[in-house]
């Protein structure tokens, strides 16, 4: 294996270490302490999820691309040239940060979980403080239609980060913002739709941080999860990440009017 391609690697699961030990953290805020500093600003959870992200982007984007999404991986094989031979690398690498980064959280956080878990009478292996790590679905929110949820998510994510990653995009945000941008994105879905199922909209956001809990204590509150709901997560945002970079390359992509000045030039 070539030394350029496991820095890759590395990076891939860097970028997703760095989201989930701030993201979750920021849930065991939001979610242990009582009162919680964030019960009345949920803004304040979203807008630190999309800063993981974008920090993940600069630190990490010069090497792999900061893909930190097995979604993003999918439809840039799909859509963008990336080459297929990298995209299950490039997933195993993203779960294996995002179970890296729910074991630091764990060990900052231990103490608070059983504390909590201990005041309202539940155990780990009947989901006491699970939502710290992974996502489950909300009030009203059935699985199948999760599911449906976290297709819809995840298209807007790849469709807006298709948008914001074009090159021939003259609207696209200059210099090195995009990042900024991209995490702004993450966050104002986490805001507008965010309370449906915890809009994982990441397989591995989700899946790597409930691999470590199943090891820690969560057992089948983790895995398979109530309702079998362990699947969904992983499945839905990729069949919405192909949606939604689908829909950009068929709806805006064709029509930018520097592409379509770049092909006229190349004919002349």
């Amino acid at each position: 294996m070539k030394k350029a391609f496991v820095g890759e690697l590395i990076a891939e699961a860097v970028a997703v270490f760095i989201i989930i030990a701030i993201g979750d953290s920021v849930a065991a805020m939001y979610s242990l302490y009582d009162p919680s500093p964030y019960q009345q600003a949920y803004w304040g959870v979203c807008i630190t999820w999309g800063l993981a992200v974008t920090i993940a982007i600069y630190c990490t984007a010069s090497i792999s691309g900061c893909h930190a999404n097995p979604a993003v991986t999918l439809a840039l094989a799909t859509f963008r040239k990336f080459s297929w031979s990298k995209v299950l690398p490039y997933c195993f690498a993203q779960v294996f940060g995002g179970f890296c980064g729910a074991a630091v959280v764990y060990a900052l956080f231990v103490p608070v979980i059983d504390g909590f878990n201990a005041a309202h009478h539940v155990t780990r292996a009947a989901g006491g403080a699970a939502g710290v790590f992974f996502t489950h679905p909300g009030l009203a929110i059935m699985p199948m239609h999760a599911f449906a949820d976290e297709v819809i998510l995840t298209a807007f994510l790849i469709f807006g980060i298709f948008a914001i990653t074009e090159q021939y995009n003259e609207q696209a945000p200059g210099a090195n913002s995009g990042a900024l941008m991209i995490g702004f994105l993450v966050a104002i879905i986490g805001a507008s739709m965010g309370y449906l199922e915890a809009w994982a909209i990441n397989p591995a956001r989700d899946f790597g941080p409930r691999l470590f809990c199943f090891f820690t204590g969560w057992g089948p509150s983790a895995l398979p999860s109530p309702g079998n709901y362990w699947w969904i997560p992983i499945i839905a945002p990729l069949i919405g990440g192909v949606i939604g970079g689908g829909a950009y390359q068929l709806l805006i992509h064709p029509f930018l009017p520097a592409r379509n000045r770049a092909l006229a030039n190349q004919l002349t």
